[in-house]
């Protein structure tokens, strides 16, 4: 975790307030957590360091709210697990193991149950169903089954207006729902965002793009154009109109976002985008919602196919 003492504060209060939100939810009757060793899963998180700036030393933009900091990881035709920390200048760290057994996993994506700045676990959809698994395997929870309708499943952040992240998911008819977190792994029941979402390829988000203090996505569509959607902090309409942010997306095949990797800088969501050569590139976040991202600026020469699931 990222060594500042604000930051620590935060996780330790927000983790007060979710052990609360916890118990009383599983109070009613929410079904039971489970063992990861039940299911041959590990799952460990990958630390982010300060550098000698510091991390609290971020440049302010008004009205952003600071992105979570959280590593990348891969899962590789093993099933192995694989973090990369940011450095918080813009690049990331060397590798490192970060659990095995995902093998089956068909989406896989980072969640902070705790409004802390940094993720806690990791949803994934194996099969039919949907689990929780905190980082160490702390925090183990079966949601429920029915997943396989989905054709894509993603934790963008807090779209709801609430503490937690919540998730969206994609049906197969191109509609997208959302389902909001409670703060311990589960959801409520989902409502419906909008139908024509099979027209993107990708959707990706993790935190506020446009300095209005609400989390964004962004979708490209299958001629390479990539598209804004604003949030509301409205759950009922989590997303305003799209804006274009620009073409020739297409060179990429696989675009994902787990919030900023340059948070000694300034703490803007960034996003990170495999070519099909196995290159990774940054884009580093502007918080201007006329231009979100910075040109951008590679992070990885290659190798970076080597993963089927990057979150």
């Amino acid at each position: 975790m990222v060594e500042t003492s604000g930051l620590n504060t935060r996780r330790a209060l927000a983790r007060g307030t979710a052990a609360a939100l916890t118990a009383a939810l599983l109070a009613t009757g929410a079904s039971a957590a489970f063992a990861a060793d039940a299911h041959g899963r590990t799952a460990s998180q990958a630390t982010a360091h300060a550098t000698a700036s510091g991390a609290t030393k971020h440049t302010a933009v008004a009205g952003l709210r600071d992105a979570q900091i959280n590593a990348l990881y891969g899962d590789d035709g093993n099933g192995d697990l694989w973090g990369y920390a940011p450095q918080g200048d813009g690049t990331l760290g060397s590798r490192t193991s970060s659990g095995a057994g995902w093998k089956d996993a068909r989406f896989i994506t980072q969640v902070d149950q705790n409004a802390d700045g940094a993720s806690d676990g990791i949803w994934d959809v194996t099969g039919s169903d949907l689990t929780y698994t905190g980082w160490d395997d702390s925090a183990d929870v079966y949601v429920g089954t029915g997943w396989n309708i989905y054709n894509k499943v993603l934790s963008a952040g807090n779209l709801g207006g609430a503490a937690a992240d919540d998730l969206i998911a994609r049906d197969g008819s191109g509609v997208l729902w959302i389902y909001l977190g409670y703060g311990n792994g589960k959801l409520a029941a989902r409502s419906k965002v909008g139908s024509g979402w099979n027209i993107y390829t990708e959707i990706a988000g993790k935190g506020d793009l446009t300095g209005d203090g609400k989390d964004d996505i962004v979708a490209r569509d299958s001629s390479g154009v990539l598209w804004l959607y604003k949030g509301t902090g409205d759950y009922k309409a989590p997303f305003a109109p799209r804006t274009r942010i620009g073409s020739g997306w297409n060179a990429y095949n696989s675009l994902v976002s787990v919030g900023t990797v340059n948070y000694n800088q300034d703490r803007i969501t960034d996003l990170v985008a495999r070519d099909t050569s196995g290159a990774l590139w940054l884009y580093k976040g502007t918080g201007n919602a006329a231009a979100p991202f910075a040109s951008r600026v590679q992070i990885g020469t290659g190798g970076w196919n080597t993963y089927r699931l990057l979150f």
